[in-house]
C-alpha cells in the first residue's frame, strides 16, 4: 500500500519542549532517532502480520499508532520489545538492534501492555519494589526511585494500600511507574488508557506528558482512541492489514480532507476501513477484559 501524508519535521513548541532531553538521548545512542525500523516483517504462516515496515520515531516524541484489532500494531511492539523475532528485516531501539543486541534493548526500555502487571493483594509500593528488584537497581536507589515514583504519579497518598481497592486510573499509573523505575529511554504503552473514564483518560494524557518533559522520553502507544491521538500525540502513524497507510501529524493527516474533517475520517480516507474493524475472538476477549478490570 503506498504511503501517504508523510510527516514534515515538526515546529514550534514541540521542539522547544525536546531540545535538552532529547539530544541527550540522541548522543546517547548515536542516533537521531529512538526507535526506526527497516523492512520489518513478522509472519504467522502464510499471515503477513507487519509487512516490510519501514519507520522512525525521533528522540523525545509521542508517537502513535492507530489501526482496527489486527493491523499489526502488537505484533510490531512486540518486534521492537524483543518478546517476538522478526521474520525478516530489523529494527533498532534506544541505538540498539533487536535482533543482535536484544539484552540491552531490553535496559533501556520500559513496556506497559493491556494486560494487568500490577498484584492487587499487593501494595503500590510493594508492587514498587518488586519491579525494582527486577531492574536491578540497587537498595539505597530503590528508596529514592519508588518515592518519586509515588508521587510523581500522584500515589503516595496511596502507597500502602492494596492495590485491589485502587481505581482504575490509579491502577495504570501505578503499571506506567512500574515502567518507569529505570529511566528508559524508551516506553511502549499498548492501549494505555482503555476502560477508563473521560477523566480518568485525561490524567492519564498528562501523565504521559509530564513524563516527557521530565526525562525526555521516547513515548511509542497504540490505541483506538481518535481523541486521544489527536490531542496527545506528535505523529501519528495508520496501520492496516500489516502496512503503513500514512504517517502524519494529526493536523496533516486531516488537512487532505478539509477544515471540518475529524481524524477518524482520515483514517477511513487512508485505509479505506473504520479503526472498529479487525480482530477476532482472542482481541475481543483481551479487550473486554483490560476494561473490566480497570472499571
Amino acid at each position: 500500500m503506498e504511503v501517504r501524508g508523510v510527516a514534515e519535521t515538526e515546529t514550534g513548541s514541540l521542539q522547544q519542549a525536546q531540545k535538552g532531553t532529547a539530544t541527550a538521548r540522541a548522543g546517547e545512542s548515536g542516533s537521531a532517532n529512538a526507535v526506526e525500523t527497516r523492512g520489518l516483517t513478522r509472519r504467522f504462516g502464510t499471515l503477513v502480520a507487519v509487512d516490510h515496515l519501514t519507520i522512525a520515531f525521533p528522540h523525545g516524541s509521542i508517537f502513535g499508532l492507530l489501526g482496527p484489532n489486527g493491523a499489526g500494531k502488537s505484533t510490531l511492539i512486540k518486534m521492537l520489545t524483543t518478546l517476538l523475532a522478526p521474520s525478516e528485516g530489523t529494527a533498532f531501539v534506544a541505538g540498539y538492534d533487536v535482533v543482535r543486541e536484544p539484552r540491552q534493548v531490553r535496559r533501556k526500555i520500559g513496556y506497559v501492555s493491556q494486560m494487568l502487571s500490577a498484584d492487587g493483594d499487593l501494595t503500590g509500593y510493594e508492587n514498587l519494589l518488586i519491579s525494582a528488584k527486577l531492574y536491578g537497581i540497587s537498595r539505597v536507589e530503590r528508596k529514592v526511585r519508588i518515592a518519586r515514583a509515588l508521587e510523581f504519579m500522584k500515589l503516595a497518598h496511596v502507597a500502602d494500600k492494596y492495590v485491589k481497592h485502587y481505581s482504575g486510573g490509579m491502577i495504570r499509573r501505578l503499571e506506567i511507574a512500574q515502567s518507569m523505575l529505570h529511566h528508559p529511554a524508551v516506553l511502549f504503552l499498548d492501549e494505555p488508557t482503555v476502560g477508563l473514564d473521560p477523566f480518568a483518560k485525561r490524567a492519564v494524557w498528562q501523565d504521559i506528558r509530564d513524563l516527557r518533559r521530565e526525562y525526555g522520553t521516547t513515548i511509542l502507544m497504540t490505541t483506538h482512541d481518535m481523541l486521544e491521538a489527536d490531542e496527545l500525540c506528535e505523529t501519528i502513524a495508520f496501520m492496516h492489514q500489516g502496512t503503513l497507510a500514512a504517517i502524519g501529524s494529526p493536523a496533516q493527516l486531516k488537512s487532505a480532507l478539509g477544515a471540518d474533517a475529524t481524524l477518524n475520517d482520515a483514517f477511513i480516507h487512508y485505509t479505506g476501513a473504520g479503526i472498529s474493524e479487525g480482530g477476532d475472538l482472542k482481541d475481543v476477549a483481551r479487550t473486554r477484559l483490560t476494561s473490566q478490570r480497570l472499571g
